[in-house]
């Protein structure tokens, strides 16, 4: 290949590896919430991940709706996806000029276009009271009573004509005999009034009289330090900068209705502003079901207005045609707009013992519409299920579901097999460690090391090849190798052998004289060949020794 050919094909490489970039660029748009009262701005987040262009979005649809009082760019990383990716950001803090359902139209970035967002700006008249104080606290409740259990949701507005610094502080909401939840983190925004901008800290609560009766919200204070004062300002405001200021909400009566007569008595109650309830299988029912084939069911409730500790236990009527276990509910909640939204999801697992033509009674769970105040009914019609036995083979009895050792649902069934795997591996660990444990306690404390050195045998050889080759040095060192293995030393065996005696007279002459060359070996050989030893010599040193373990 030529370096014209790699060139092109090294191109052809990154265009196909940018290609995917571009179709996966995005242009998004949303808002810091959807309803607003006239005066109040919102924060419009235009976000981008497409980096390979230096543009800046169209913001001209914006001008025939919405008034812009301040944009900035921000450059970070986004993990949206799980993958960190560079994105851009503009936010724009929008002041509507017109009241009633608003649309952001679709803005351009290149290319690329944003989805439209409905808005909806409240018609609310100006406030005579308060409203040329620099720092005062709105409060409101989104209706004058309530039921008990039943959410109402109070908002704290927090209106600052002054700049503060960011140390305010709001203290906590706390009501005897009710349950409250903060709904997400306090918003900022800014609102005109009277020709004067207020920034604006709004916080919300989720409150849940748990008493009929009259509930008095107390006051709420905040405190915060003076930035500094504007002035051309309008409000007249002597506070220096620096100094710490405190403002206090006024104090609201709540009026909590007890349990309507309509309700059903033997039903839990259960005030909300809407409730679903919706079911989805595993395995799917458009095929038929072998029977002892567990068929699980997962229930989802939902409800609005409503903690999800309060949403009741669905559980299934006992019946002979099928055995029903239930796992663990799963509970979640997510704050919005409208307030506490709230899931409760379980799994039924339901195990047929008869084929044909099975049935799930229906379900009709009531509840109280909050907001059309009457009664109304979460429903699940008749469940058909068709059941048939097992086409290859019989189910075997051992494993039919019998009322005496009931079938386990799949989760339990994989629980009890990685159990007992674990169990079993840790007793053949235990085993091979007792095994182990038994075989080293039987062996000696002291090895004794086997000897790598050479052997008589070897020696003795060695001894006669050097005689019989008649050389006085190897003969000389051969002769003192095989001597070492005995305990008796050269002069004690001289001693009691004459000829030997004789013979090692010779070959020490043949060594210190100067001509050696002349020495024969073929005597040394003969007399060491007829040697005696005592058999027991050799070991008498070893029995003086204490043995290692005494008696």
């Amino acid at each position: 290949m030529n370096p014209r050919d790699i060139a092109v094909y090294c191109l052809t490489c990154l265009l196909l590896l940018c290609m995917p970039l571009a179709q996966a660029a995005s242009f998004t748009a949303s808002v810091d919430r959807m309803q607003l009262n006239a005066g109040e701005s919102v924060q419009l987040i235009l976000e981008s991940d497409d980096t390979t262009q230096f543009l800046t979005p169209d913001l001209s649809p914006l001008k025939p709706f919405f008034e812009l009082l301040s944009s900035r760019q921000v450059n970070r990383l986004s993990t949206a996806t799980g993958v960190e990716r560079p994105v851009t950001q503009w936010l724009l803090t929008l002041l509507p000029k017109q009241t009633g359902f608003v649309i952001i139209p679709p803005l351009s970035l290149g290319d690329l276009q944003s989805t439209p967002i409905n808005l909806y700006i409240k018609d609310v008249t100006e406030q005579n009271i308060g409203q040329l104080e620099p720092v005062y606290i709105d409060t409101q409740l989104d209706r004058d009573w309530v039921y008990i259990q039943a959410q109402v949701i109070l908002t704290l507005r927090i209106y600052h004509a002054i700049p503060l610094f960011s140390d305010g502080n709001l203290t906590p909401l706390l009501l005897d005999n009710a349950r409250v939840e903060q709904l997400d983190k306090p918003r900022t925004f800014e609102r005109h009034i009277n020709g004067v901008r207020h920034g604006v800290i709004e916080v919300s609560y989720a409150i849940f009289p748990q008493q009929s009766g009259l509930i008095n919200i107390p006051p709420q204070t905040f405190s915060a330090t003076l930035a500094g004062h504007d002035p051309h300002s309008l409000t007249p405001f002597t506070a220096q900068p620096g100094q710490r200021i405190e403002v206090k909400s006024a104090r609201i009566p709540l009026q909590v209705k007890d349990i309507p007569n309509d309700y059903p008595t033997d039903a839990v109650w259960l005030p909300a502003q809407d409730i679903s309830l919706t079911q989805s299988w595993t395995p799917s029912l458009d095929t038929p079901i072998n029977i002892g084939t567990a068929v699980t069911r997962l229930l989802k409730l939902q409800a609005q207005g409503l903690p999800s500790s309060l949403l009741p236990d669905i559980t299934p009527p006992a019946s002979p045609d099928y055995k029903a276990y239930l796992d663990q509910p799963v509970f979640s909640h997510q704050d919005t707009e409208l307030g506490l939204t709230s899931r409760r999801e379980q799994r039924q697992a339901f195990v047929f013992q008869t084929p044909g033509q099975q049935s799930l009674a229906a379900i009709k769970l009531p509840w109280w519409n909050t907001i059309t105040d009457q009664l109304e009914y979460a429903e699940l019609a008749e469940q058909k299920l068709h059941l048939q036995t097992a086409m290859f083979n019989q189910v075997s009895p051992a494993l039919m579901p019998s009322h005496s050792q009931p079938a386990a649902p799949l989760a339990l069934i994989q629980q009890l097999i990685f159990w007992q795997t674990l169990s079993a591996l840790l007793a053949l660990l235990s085993l091979a460690g007792f095994i182990l444990w038994w075989r080293a306690r039987h062996q000696p404390a002291v090895i004794a090391a086997s000897s790598s050195g050479p052997t008589p045998r070897s020696l003795q050889d060695d001894l006669k090849r050097a005689c019989l080759s008649n050389d006085a040095n190897n003969t000389r060192l051969a002769l003192d190798a095989w001597a070492r293995q005995y305990p008796e030393t050269l002069a004690d065996m001289a001693a009691r052998d004459s000829t030997l005696s004789a013979a090692l007279d010779a070959l020490n002459s043949a060594l210190y004289s100067e001509n050696y060359s002349d020495w024969q070996g073929q005597a040394l050989w003969q007399a060491i060949g007829n040697l005696s030893f005592n058999p027991q010599a050799q070991s008498s040193d070893d029995e003086q020794l204490p043995p290692l373990y005494p008696p």
